[in-house]
């Protein structure tokens, strides 16, 4: 079993590679956090993009991996799935290279922010976990999307892998994909890393 991270909250997740079930509120959620009208990963060929794809332990369907960033470490600590891919190639067409910051919490709970590269300011207390190499539809490059996660919130999540999926809502604050009537969200997995 892993754990999901959702505006804040975590909550055990079940380990399947389907998505599941609506919940009672019908909002394509159940309760594994993965909605029942997306694709698995590789439905649409995201699973063939190149970083890797595969089920993480956890059994969270990853597209695509980030080349691991942090000092030491050779295992990627940041994947995306198909939806999120999806989602990012979208973003990219509107706003060209993106990046995301994991946030701390406050107002947005621990949400994956996204923006245009450059845009969120990185300092010392930001750690940069890795950078995955975004591709079109069509596998023609497109670009590097960077993953930073503050300091304080990176030494919580120590042995914490992130899968970046994209769901029905309201992206938090700033967040490029707020008016897409989707959202970014963190699922995450225990890793041994």
């Amino acid at each position: 079993m892993g754990e999901q991270v959702e505006q804040g909250r975590v909550a055990n997740t079940q380990s399947t590679t389907t998505p599941s079930e609506p919940d009672a509120a019908g909002d394509g959620i159940g309760p594994s956090g993965a909605g029942a009208d997306r694709p698995a990963a590789g439905a649409d060929g995201v699973g063939a993009l190149a970083g890797g794809t595969g089920v993480g332990t956890g059994g969270i369907e990853v597209a695509l991996e980030a080349t691991p960033a942090v000092p030491g470490e050779n295992t990627s600590r940041v994947g995306f799935t198909a939806a999120a891919v999806e989602l990012l190639r979208e973003l990219w067409q509107v706003h060209g290279p993106l990046m995301f910051h994991q946030s701390g919490g406050c107002c947005d709970g621990s949400a994956p922010m996204c923006f245009p590269a450059g845009e969120f300011r990185t300092g010392d207390s930001d750690v940069l976990l890795g950078t995955a190499r975004l591709t079109a539809a069509d596998s023609s490059e497109l670009g590097p999307v960077d993953f930073w996660i503050s300091a304080e919130q990176f030494e919580a999540w120590r042995r914490t892998r992130l899968v970046i999926d994209a769901v029905p809502g309201r992206g938090s604050g700033f967040s490029l994909e707020t008016p897409t009537g989707r959202r970014f969200l963190t699922r995450s997995e225990l890793c041994a890393v």
